[in-house]
């Protein structure tokens, strides 16, 4: 690939990474990544996947800006409160970098629609804010194959993890075989959730896409990442596959995407 001038000032900082160079760069370019949720984790995984040159970041998100998401959601401003947020996040990425195609979708995710919504991206990011959405992305990753950077917040901690459940590794449903009964886990509406801790847990989610695409690096495949931003602590836990796991086990109970994504808000 030849870059143009200005690409070359853009990514030169990638470029001269020996890890990177014009192969990586260009692998960016060529790269399609689908975040769930143009919120608290989603903002920052599409501005440093932006600002990193990913040729094309789809986002899903049916929901409009409010102005309780402004201490997190940095996509998003005081100008944009009312508008749809993928709308939003596509103004704000476009103006970052114009080689970025933005694709928005506010096409509510369903188990109905979800592996064609998938089919096309390299790797999955969710950013969501339920269980039933999570078990939805996690299972239609694993039946396509794809890569999903999963990322949780609430209150001061956050939590990363990759997941390739279709390899020797485990699924979301390893980790949590099922949700927890109605109440028990607060929303962050609920709870509350520190800002900052967003831009945190999205940044690494980002940086687990990054090397991903790229094949370097080591990445969060059975371990999971879990951060206390009051301790400023980070410690791994390691995510053994489950052997009985109804999607990923050797005797799968699950063929298929089933269930609702119960789909309220981004985080």
């Amino acid at each position: 690939m030849d870059f143009r001038e200005d690409q070359i000032a853009r990514y030169s900082r990638h470029i001269i990474l020996k890890e990177v160079g014009g192969k990586g760069q260009e692998a960016l370019l060529n790269a399609r990544v689908l975040i769930i949720g143009a919120g608290g984790l989603g903002s920052p995984v599409a501005l440093y996947l932006a600002a990193a040159g990913i040729g094309t970041i789809g986002i899903v998100d049916m929901d409009t800006v409010d102005m309780s998401n402004l201490q997190r959601q940095i996509l998003h401003n005081t100008a944009t409160v009312g508008n749809s947020k993928v709308e939003s996040a596509y103004q704000t990425l476009t103006a970052m970098n114009p080689d970025v195609k933005v694709v928005p979708i506010t096409e509510k995710l369903t188990s109905g629609n979800v592996l064609d919504m998938f089919r096309a991206y390299d790797v999955i990011v969710d950013g969501s804010d339920n269980f039933g959405t999570r078990y939805v992305v996690n299972d239609a990753s694993f039946f396509l194959k794809k890569p999903l950077v999963s990322g949780s917040i609430l209150r001061f901690e956050g939590q990363v993890i990759v997941i390739e459940g279709y390899r020797d590794t485990p699924c979301y449903r390893c980790l949590y075989p099922e949700a927890p009964p109605p109440g028990l886990v607060p929303s962050c509406s609920e709870a509350g959730v520190l800002g900052v801790l967003a831009g945190t847990i999205g940044t690494l989610q980002a940086a687990e896409v990054v090397k991903i695409i790229l094949g370097i690096g080591e990445p969060l495949t059975d371990r999971l990442l879990v951060y206390d931003a009051l301790a400023m602590s980070f410690r791994k836990v390691r995510v053994p596959k489950d052997p009985a796991c109804a999607l990923c086990g050797p005797s799968p109970t699950i063929r298929t995407v089933e269930g609702s994504t119960d789909w309220v808000c981004s985080i």
